[in-house]
């Protein structure tokens, strides 16, 4: 693929989700299986003591790439499949090599962020974790739990070093495997494409907060409306499901309109249109 860094308009953020949930139409079943199937390899490897946070913490990029090459594939009208998450690990061993130090360090860095924020909070997360667990949780023990101090300021800490972190990770795993950047140049490249475009990223986040902002204002008036206000919580769990899955194949038409490349038109894209 050959890639050339791009800025667009501000605009095309809103472009990005509205294309990745007309592709998820497509094959709405694989897709949400697809990421399905990771949550569940995800929480199995989380119960390896000691490691096993670090490995799933260090599998995100793996997450993010399957992803895009799955999306590729769709928007080609090709398969959809879990198989995706490891495509990247089979081909050129350079490749493979750099791709794994990228999940190390992420990994590393999103744990110790995970750390950081508990241990300003006096390990209030890790309390709160526990309390979820034990399925006898009450919510005046959460709200008590959420209101002691430092859990507003660990909060706002993993919100900001955790955004920090997305940045240079955003585009590097999809610039090792298609550009075959190395580990320091995807990471740069990542920052400079993001910055480049920060203001499509700033409306892409809008949109999605638009998004779940409106379905849980409708969920909410609508189940009030019907008399079980209780069941706009239980919608919550599959729509949860859909906007990760969606969110994760919108990153490819980030990517594309980032650094551009060979790859198909959109969904819903007329015949040899290439705005961007």
């Amino acid at each position: 693929m050959t890639l050339l860094l791009k800025t667009v308009p501000a605009a095309r953020g809103l472009r990005w989700v509205v294309d990745a949930f007309r592709l998820f139409a497509r094959k709405p079943l694989l897709f949400t299986m697809m990421f399905a199937v990771f949550l569940f390899a995800a929480l199995v490897v989380s119960l390896v003591p000691l490691l096993g946070g670090l490995v799933q913490m260090a599998a995100l990029p793996l997450l993010s790439l399957g992803f895009m090459i799955a999306s590729q594939s769709a928007l080609g009208g090709g398969p959809v499949h879990p198989v995706q998450f490891i495509e990247p690990l089979r081909g050129d061993p350079a490749r493979r090599r750099s791709l794994l130090i990228l999940c190390a360090i992420y990994g590393v860095s999103a744990l110790a962020i995970l750390l950081l924020a508990d241990a300003v909070s006096d390990s209030a997360w890790t309390r709160l974790q526990a309390l979820m667990v034990q399925g006898e949780k009450t919510q005046s023990e959460i709200d008590a739990l959420l209101a002691e101090p430092g859990v507003t300021t660990a909060v706002i800490l993993a919100l900001v070093l955790g955004t920090a972190l997305s940045v240079p990770f955003w585009h590097a795993p999809a610039l090792v495997h298609w550009g075959g950047q190395g580990v320091a140049q995807a990471l740069f490249s990542s920052t400079l494409a993001v910055w480049r475009c920060k203001g499509a990223f700033f409306t892409y986040a809008l949109a999605w907060a638009g998004v779940i902002g409106l379905f849980g204002l409708l969920a909410a008036l609508l189940f009030g409306l019907l008399g079980m206000p209780q069941l706009a919580n239980v919608l919550g769990v599959p729509a949860g499901l859909t906007f990760s899955t969606v969110f994760y194949i919108s990153l490819l038409f980030t990517f594309t309109d980032s650094f551009g490349g060979v790859a198909p038109a959109p969904p819903g894209a007329a015949p040899g249109s290439t705005d961007g």
